[in-house]
């Protein structure tokens, strides 16, 4: 008589011994998970293949910052310097960065950094991670097309959840499980398996933070989306500046493809909106 218990990834039984005259366990299969069956905890524990790079000059801060990383399974490649990092980039992009601003003998090196990865991929997801906390540097940061600014006064904890969410987002575009595929509105085109938004057949270049915004306002033209929905939408956690901040670089973006574009309406006291009608008319903050 068998006794079957499922357990994840294993499946076990208890088995009665007669010879020994007792029950004893025994490993009756092995089943890989479907991740998509997984509750989010889960899911995060056994997407292994990740890898992180982290640029950061202070060596017992790198170290701390990688094992906690090693600690939830990603793969971790750390850097000093700019320098470094890139020379590494050069050969292989990782699947996320962390950066902290100032880096060696340059203050702004992350600055630069983060300027050169978005040159290459603008869907390669980059966390700030430094102790200048600063209005102007979040902002600068933000618009240099990073996806996160966090300060190092973050817990570990908090830390890993941020970079959980993020992955997150890239496996939801990469799935399009919700349906989303090829989406088009007028000039707009957005492709999630590529990751990518085009306005009149020419890429736009938007980070992964911006390409959800983008997709929340166009999936459903006219509907007016919060700044919490937003935010709910590109699955970060930010203030009503940042995601204005986001905005204004998403319409910049826009603006140097078509002069014209006015796609992106602000509803004062409300949020946005994607008008594929708008013509002429101011509606920008």
């Amino acid at each position: 008589m068998i006794f079957f218990i499922a357990s994840v990834p294993l499946l076990f039984g208890l088995q009665y011994n007669r010879e020994r005259g007792r029950w004893e366990g025994m490993m009756l299969a092995y089943s890989r998970p479907n991740v998509a069956d997984c509750g989010d905890h889960f899911r995060d524990r056994i997407t292994m293949s990740f890898e992180i790079a982290i640029v950061e000059d202070e060596p017992a801060l790198r170290e701390n910052y990688a094992d906690a990383m090693r600690r939830q399974s990603y793969r971790v490649s750390t850097f000093a310097s700019r320098a470094q990092a890139m020379a590494a980039f050069d050969l292989r992009l990782p699947d996320l960065v962390v950066i902290d601003v100032s880096l060696g003998d340059e203050p702004e090196g992350g600055f630069e950094l983060c300027r050169e990865l978005r040159g290459r991929s603008a869907s390669l997801p980059i966390i700030f991670l430094t102790a200048r906390d600063s209005e102007l540097d979040a902002v600068s940061g933000l618009r240099l097309g990073a996806d996160d600014y966090l300060t190092k006064d973050i817990s570990l904890a908090h830390l890993m959840a941020r970079i959980a969410a993020l992955f997150r987002r890239v496996e939801a575009l990469g799935s399009a499980s919700d349906g989303a595929g090829v989406l088009e509105r007028g000039d707009l085109r957005i492709d999630a398996d590529r990751l990518s938004v085009s306005w009149q057949s020419t890429d736009v270049g938007l980070s992964l933070t911006e390409f959800w915004i983008v997709h929340a306002l166009a999936r459903y033209p006219g509907h007016v989306k919060s700044r919490q929905q937003l935010m709910d939408a590109a699955n970060v956690v930010l203030d009503d500046a940042t995601i204005t901040s986001h905005v204004k670089r998403i319409r910049r973006k826009f603006d140097a493809i078509d002069s014209y574009f006015d796609a992106i309406q602000t509803v004062y006291g409300m949020g946005y909106r994607w008008n594929e009608a708008a013509v002429g008319e101011d509606h920008r903050e």
